[in-house]
């Protein structure tokens, strides 16, 4: 069994491409079984936020290539994309590099942001709805549980998540720039999800005098506006929402622009050519980019928020190289009990298949010794085992150091010597 990865990120591919990639909770539930064949690609996982989408397997019968190939076509084909288009922006991770990469993803190491808190909800979002859909199996759920413990440490450990800082969180760091500070300014939030929220706890701290929460469910915008002493903007008041406010940052979930042209000329000029700054952190973006064309209006989204990331990088470096030796450290053990979780099985049904045809001759040899007392039959019954344990002993030496030292073929030989076909059971997960 291997683990192949394929996916894109915010290294590989601009936002265009990722938001034509990115799957909603539905689109993944409805997509899982047409990746998951059960022959070759036996497990799946696809993980989709507005930085990344990749999907993770556990693939038997094919090389790497072969399952990345699969795979390019998985996602080509479910997110109408051309293949020539979609090839260049994807990258391919493989067995223990594909672990090292979903370590890394969990432990918010390989994020736009390091240390970014709200990554690890993904993830387990993500595997919660494989496990829904029935995609995820014995190797998913131990390497997303060990996934789990993995980020544990690095947070308990490390001063990675320290100050947290996220999307939204820079987001807010953006305009407090444009403004030089928040205070006394108007805020426009569009969208009432946890994006949003993060963000409104982050603009409350920051100063800002007037917000203004916009949703698509008014009294989700009431509950969250509520909490913060803020306004809530039923949809119909949205374009007058936008021309009183100084700063819109905008995440919604929706899959359409609700910010137009049209309606930030109308907000424009209404506000008399104050300036007005938008921030679309949404995938698929929610705010048309024409609006950005506008005199006076400023749009960014979340490619534009690089800049401002940069330097929060820098300085977590210190306690994310900490974090990397965290990771190398479960990836190792990781690998070991991929190699046990392999290697208990094959030793299980290479003893069965030496005790079956231990018996096999012994019944037909059994009519020789005539009748025997139950006493008689416990010692031919323990000399049978106590021999299948003698031949097997060497044998099971010698698959215990193939497995240890990643010689697959050598393994293969000998379940196809006795005629190996197990599926290992499921066996208790990480912990996490």
């Amino acid at each position: 069994m291997s683990i192949v990865l394929v996916g894109l990120n915010h290294r590989t591919a601009p936002v265009e491409m990722r938001e034509r990639l990115a799957f909603s909770e539905e689109a993944c539930a409805q997509s899982l079984p047409r990746l998951v064949d059960g022959e070759t690609i036996r497990e799946g996982l696809i993980f989709s936020t507005c930085n990344r989408v990749e999907v993770l397997t556990a693939t038997e019968r094919l090389t790497a290539s072969d399952a990345a190939s699969r795979i390019g076509d998985f996602l080509s084909q479910t997110r109408n994309v051309s293949p020539d288009l979609l090839r260049p922006h994807l990258y391919v991770h493989a067995d223990e590099q594909a672990v090292r990469h979903v370590f890394r993803v969990a432990c918010s190491l390989d994020s736009m942001v390091v240390g970014e808190p709200q990554i690890l909800g993904q993830v387990r979002r993500a595997y919660a709805l494989a496990v829904e859909a029935g995609t995820a199996g014995r190797v998913l759920h131990r390497l997303l549980h060990h996934a789990f413990h993995t980020a544990k440490r690095v947070r308990t450990e490390t001063g990675i998540g320290a100050a947290a800082i996220s999307i939204s969180y820079t987001a807010v760091e953006l305009g407090r720039k444009i403004f030089g500070s928040l205070a006394h300014r108007a805020v426009l939030l569009i969208g009432a999800g946890e994006m949003a929220e993060l963000a409104l706890r982050h603009l409350v701290k920051a100063g800002a005098s007037r917000i203004l929460v916009a949703n698509r469910t008014v009294q989700r915008a009431q509950q969250l506006a509520a909490q913060f002493g803020g306004e809530a903007i039923a949809d119909e008041r949205l374009t007058e929402a936008l021309s009183q406010a100084d700063v819109v940052i905008c995440s919604t979930g929706a899959e359409r622009y609700v910010v137009t042209p049209e309606m930030a000329h109308q907000a424009k000029a209404l506000r008399r050519n104050q300036p007005l700054f938008i921030i679309d952190i949404s995938v698929p973006r929610n705010v048309d980019p024409r609006v950005g064309e506008l005199d006076d209006v400023f749009l960014f989204d979340i490619d534009d928020l690089e800049a401002v990331i940069e330097s929060n990088i820098r300085e977590r470096e210190r306690e994310a190289q900490r974090a990397e030796l965290i990771v190398d450290a479960e990836v190792m053990r990781f690998q070991q009990r991929l190699r046990d979780l392999d290697f208990g099985p094959t030793v299980g049904a290479l003893k069965q298949r030496l005790i079956e045809m231990a018996r096999e001759e012994y019944q037909k040899r059994r009519a020789r010794l005539g009748q025997l007392t139950p006493e008689q039959e416990k010692a031919v019954e323990a000399l049978l085992m106590a021999t299948v344990n003698k031949i097997s002993h060497p044998i099971i030496h010698r698959l215990r150091r193939s497995y240890e030292t990643g010689d697959h073929d050598n393994v293969q030989a000998w379940r196809d010597v006795f005629g190996l076909e197990d599926e290992p059971e499921l066996g208790k997960e990480f912990d996490e």
